[in-house]
C-alpha cells in the first residue's frame, strides 16, 4: 500500500509546476495589460542614485533599460524564483554598452556600468590608462571641467574621450592622479562573463574590485540603458537638455 501511494503521489517537481500554472492562470489578465508588457518586457525604468558613470550618467537621472537587448533570464522579471537559469533569446553586449545587471556577490541590486571586456578578454589599467588585450585604448585629453560631488568638489578634474576598438566613444572622468585603481593586475574575462567599468574611474566600484563585485555573469544581465527620460539637478529643478540617447 504505501509502494502504491507513493507512486501517486505528484512529485515536488510536478506540485511546483502546477502552483506555477495556477499562478500564470490567474495573472493572465494583468500580464497582457499594456503597463505591465512595457516595463516587464519591453523598457524598464531606473534612476541613477550615485556618480559612478559620470559625466554620462548623474545623480538625478532617470533612464530607460531595454530588457530585450540581452533575451530574457532570472533577474528580468520581479520575484522570479532562485531555481531558473539560463536566458531565452540571448545575446551578448557589445563593447561600450551601458547595461544594468545583478553581481554575484548581491543579487538583490541592481548595478549600471560600461562594458569593456567579454570573455576571452585580457583587461589592464595603466597609469589611469584602459589597454585591451595588452594595447591601450585610445583616449584624447579634453579640457578640464567641473564634476561637481561626483569627484569630492567643486575642482576642476581631467576629461578624457576614450574610444573602444567598436567605436563606441564616451567621455571620462579623471579625479585623482595615481588613484587607487589607476593601476591594476591584468584581469582575463573567463567564459559566459563580461568586465565592466564606471566612466568616473577613481569613483566606481566595479569589475576591478574582485571582492565586491569581479567579472559579472551573462545571466546577470538585467537590460541596455539607451536613453534618459527625466533629469533633475542637485536643487531638484529639471535638467532638460540631459534628456535623450545615452552614449
Amino acid at each position: 500500500m504505501t509502494i502504491l501511494q507513493e507512486t501517486i503521489r505528484p512529485s515536488r517537481a510536478q506540485s511546483r509546476e502546477w502552483k506555477a500554472i495556477i499562478v500564470l492562470i490567474l495573472l493572465i489578465p494583468v500580464l497582457w495589460s499594456p503597463p505591465f508588457l512595457f516595463r516587464f518586457f519591453l523598457y524598464q525604468p531606473f534612476n541613477i542614485p550615485s556618480g559612478s558613470m559620470s559625466p554620462t550618467l548623474t545623480v538625478g537621472d532617470y533612464v530607460f533599460a531595454a530588457k530585450y537587448a540581452y533575451g530574457y533570464g532570472r533577474y528580468s522579471f520581479p520575484f522570479a524564483p532562485s531555481w531558473i537559469s539560463g536566458r531565452i533569446f540571448a545575446a551578448e553586449p557589445e563593447y561600450g554598452d551601458i547595461v544594468v545587471f545583478r553581481t554575484p556577490k548581491d543579487t538583490s541590486v541592481d548595478y549600471v556600468k560600461r562594458v569593456v571586456g567579454l570573455p576571452g578578454d585580457r583587461i589592464q589599467m595603466r597609469q589611469g590608462q584602459l589597454l585591451l588585450n595588452d594595447r591601450p585604448v585610445t583616449r584624447v585629453a579634453l579640457e578640464m571641467g567641473l564634476a561637481g560631488t561626483a569627484c569630492g568638489g567643486d575642482l576642476k578634474v581631467k576629461r578624457w574621450r576614450e574610444t573602444l576598438p567598436s567605436g563606441a566613444s564616451y567621455v571620462t572622468y579623471d579625479c585623482v592622479d595615481n588613484g587607487f585603481l589607476d593601476n591594476t593586475n591584468v584581469y582575463t574575462v573567463p567564459p559566459g562573463h563580461f568586465f565592466v567599468l564606471g566612466d568616473n574611474r577613481d569613483n566606481s566600484t566595479d569589475s576591478r574590485m574582485a571582492s565586491s563585485m569581479g567579472f559579472i555573469p551573462m545571466d546577470n544581465l538585467v537590460g541596455k540603458v539607451t536613453r534618459i527620460f527625466w533629469s533633475l539637478d542637485e536643487d531638484g529643478e529639471p535638467h532638460m537638455e540631459r534628456l535623450g540617447k545615452v552614449e
